[in-house]
């Protein structure tokens, strides 16, 4: 059973930055793709990046582009995601997600999920 912890959330100010990271455990695959989610209160679950198993190919949310990105450290089972430029729309819980094989955006795609943590932007 694949397990994700994530860690790294925390409050910061508009125009601060954070750097989430989503530790990896139990995998019998090395082809997976590992993505992140974000939910703000009230509000739908959304697709916020993912990567696949090489790092090779990576994807953006648009609202997050030029702001975040998203790395992986194979020797250490661990994705990342450098938040930038942060605002206070990006207050959400976020979650670490994990699947065999390709990237997809779409929730429902993804078998593994972390347990989610908290990233608040103030004014």
């Amino acid at each position: 059973q694949v397990q994700l912890v994530e860690s790294g959330g925390g409050s910061v100010q508009t125009g601060g930055s954070l750097r989430l990271s989503c530790a990896a455990s139990g995998r019998t695959s090395d082809r997976y793709t590992t993505g992140w989610f974000r939910q703000a209160p009230g509000k739908e679950r959304e697709f916020v990046a993912a990567i696949t198993w090489s790092g090779g190919n990576t994807y953006y949310n648009d609202s997050v582009k030029g702001r975040f990105t998203i790395s992986k450290d194979n020797a250490k089972n661990t994705v990342y995601l450098q938040m930038n430029s942060l605002k206070p729309e990006d207050t959400a819980v976020y979650y670490c997600a994990s699947r065999e094989g390709r990237l997809y955006t779409t929730e429902f795609r993804y078998d593994y999920w972390g347990q989610g943590t908290q990233v608040t932007v103030s004014f």
